[in-house]
């Protein structure tokens, strides 16, 4: 199957939403999308209500945890493996970095404490997460004496940690980088190095073995922070931050609203034709909670809110779906 383009849709929302807000997380169990943290003014966070948006009724609700409820946090990571949804580190609002592990079971609304202190990854926020059917990896992010370059794996299963090798030097530690599961690989897409990275790096699995990959065509510049998914042998890239503000976190950097797909196979890039011109296009903005997710039975990448080029947080949610066409050869 070929890539051509892709095309956006906003959603309408009823029910009371959680609002504005960016460095929030937000993943997706059934037809259902669970938010999580985030901040409306920088480095403040707003809350830690689950918020739920049903993606057949288009509507928000509020859900009331019970158990292990973990603090309000910025810079927070959800994944989801079956009905459970795990959250990992972030930063509190006292600006320190965090590395609990606490799951959330979606039938019983009841939090779980998991792992804490020195039982897995070193504390950190503004990190990355993907997963497979047993294991919730994380990467990078904000450490507390610098950026990260460390690959670890929760395995859902045995519940146990699971530490990868170590990267060589050439993979720098970094915030915001994509990070995906394609091809039996952890691929680490792009990031903030010190400098906004355009370099790519694999961890085969089943060899435990890093490598750098030399990506070509349309390639997308520099960026971090932006949303990413999964389709087939694509990672699709949307948004980021393409150059820093002076004001570090304080500031709004400069946005993209452009689209990318790179070929998992022969390492392609191509800019996609997303309706740029479209109401229904989002614009140029990073920092926003995104997951990948099926919408009348067709997989794509779901964005809510983040931050604008004004550095005024958003609150409207938008659904990506690329357009796949069979190859003539």
């Amino acid at each position: 199957m070929a890539l051509t383009q892709g095309k956006w849709i906003k959603f309408d929302q009823g029910g009371t939403g959680p609002g504005a807000r960016s460095s929030h997380a937000i993943t997706i169990v059934g037809q259902k999308a669970y938010a999580f943290g985030g901040e409306f003014q920088p480095r403040v966070p707003v809350d830690n209500t689950i918020h739920v948006f049903d993606l057949k009724e288009l509507t928000w609700s509020a859900v009331t945890g019970t158990g292990d409820v973990p603090p309000p946090r910025v810079g927070v990571t959800l994944a989801t493996v079956g009905n459970t949804i795990y959250v990992f580190g972030g930063r509190d609002n006292e600006h320190k970095e965090l590395n609990e592990l606490y799951s959330f079971d979606t039938c019983s609304n009841k939090w779980t404490l998991i792992s804490c202190g020195d039982a897995g990854p070193p504390h950190r926020s503004y990190h990355s997460v993907t997963t497979d059917d047993r294991h919730v990896y994380i990467f990078g992010g904000c450490g507390v004496a610098g950026r990260l370059n460390d690959l670890w794996a929760y395995d859902v299963v045995d519940q146990k940690w699971i530490q990868y090798p170590k990267p060589g030097d050439n993979l720098r530690g970094r915030g915001g980088p994509g990070l995906l599961v394609a091809q039996g690989k952890i691929w680490v897409v792009y990031g903030f190095a010190g400098e906004e990275a355009d370099d790519v790096h694999t961890f085969d699995l089943a060899h435990k073995e890093w490598a750098q990959v030399e990506t070509s065509g349309e390639k997308p510049t520099a960026r971090s922070v932006f949303s990413s998914v999964v389709i087939g042998k694509y990672i699709i890239i949307y948004g980021g931050e393409v150059d820093p503000s002076d004001l570090g976190h304080m500031g709004a950097g400069k946005f993209t609203a452009q689209a990318y797909a790179l070929d998992t196979e022969t390492l392609l890039w191509k800019q996609l034709d997303d309706g740029l011109d479209s109401s229904h296009h989002p614009g140029p903005r990073g920092w926003c909670a995104f997951t990948g997710g099926e919408r009348d039975g067709r997989m794509g990448l779901l964005v809510y809110g983040g931050n604008s080029p004004s550095n005024d947080r958003l609150d409207d949610i938008f659904f990506f779906t690329p357009h796949l066409e069979a190859d003539h050869k």
